[in-house]
């Protein structure tokens, strides 16, 4: 499996001369099967989706996207997928099951659809397919998926554990263990469905948007420590944890310093998720 960061914000892009190492665009993770250099599963649609196209050698996309949850972050790059909106592209969105039973093409319709974008999703070229799942074990494009609801405020949100039968990925770019306590060091639970998604994962990508400092002031805003990251993939025995979702005001310098003050100790590797990156697994 082959993993490329096309976006690692959250909340906004980040532009500026401050943001160029780590990038600036939001959250939008593409998955290729080993030996595949097209990506065929993309976690995500934030506006590093504008990424995707390019790794597509000038074909069309027909694969799937799928959402965690659907904030701005993780959808504004819908409409922008150059390769996805032309009439060969067939591409599926897939998002999670609504507790309002709305269908996911009216839910998109929310946020894109006039008067607050010009066009709707099914506005878009290509054949678009728009479709939901309930939490679970699926099968999308070649990959095994496990979908877990997590706390994340303002909308059902779900992390995913994708495999290929040789590897593993956690997903959890939203995540807000705090709306289910404390937990021991203060920095929320570490609940049954967190351990289960990342359990012996070769890597975890995960929220990291908030430093410890912060976690009083904003923890109310859905978000996670970066502590709180890796101490999830220590207790779940994954062998490396990626920090992920960096806050849009969030320097280069200070994830320079993240790195050094999390990276480098005992088991699990650390890193700082960058922009246009590749991890093979």
């Amino acid at each position: 499996m082959r993993l490329r960061f096309c976006g690692v914000r959250g909340s906004t892009p980040a532009s500026g001369i401050e943001f160029v190492r780590y990038g600036g665009h939001t959250s939008c993770l593409a998955l290729s099967h080993d030996g595949a250099d097209a990506p065929s599963l993309v976690l995500d649609a934030g506006t590093g989706l504008t990424c995707v196209s390019r790794l597509l050698g000038g074909d069309a996309f027909t694969g799937t996207i799928l959402l965690t949850h659907l904030h701005w972050d993780h959808t504004l790059g819908l409409p922008f997928f150059a390769a996805a909106d032309r009439v060969d592209a067939a591409p599926t969105v897939v998002l999670p099951e609504q507790e309002s039973g709305r269908d996911a093409a009216s839910v998109l319709a929310g946020v894109m659809s006039p008067p607050y974008f010009p066009i709707g999703p099914n506005d878009l070229r290509g054949h678009w397919t728009f479709a939901t799942l309930a939490p679970g074990e699926h099968q999308l494009e070649g990959f095994i998926v496990l979908a877990r609801e997590i706390p994340h405020k303002g909308g059902r949100t779900f992390g995913y554990r994708v495999g290929d039968g040789h590897s593993t990925l956690a997903y959890m770019p939203d995540h807000c263990p705090t709306a289910l306590g404390a937990g021991e060091d203060g920095f929320g639970a570490y609940h049954p469905a967190a351990i289960e998604l990342a359990q012996g994962a070769d890597v975890l990508v995960h929220d990291a948007q908030l430093f410890p400092e912060e976690l009083a002031a904003e923890a109310d805003f859905g978000h996670a420590v970066a502590d709180y990251s890796v101490e999830l993939a220590r207790r779940a025995g994954t062998r490396s944890v990626v920090l992920f979702h960096h806050r849009q005001d969030r320097t280069d310098d200070a994830l320079d310093g993240l790195a050094r003050r999390l990276g480098g100790g005992s088991a699990p590797s650390v890193s700082v998720a960058t922009q246009d990156t590749t991890i093979e697994l």
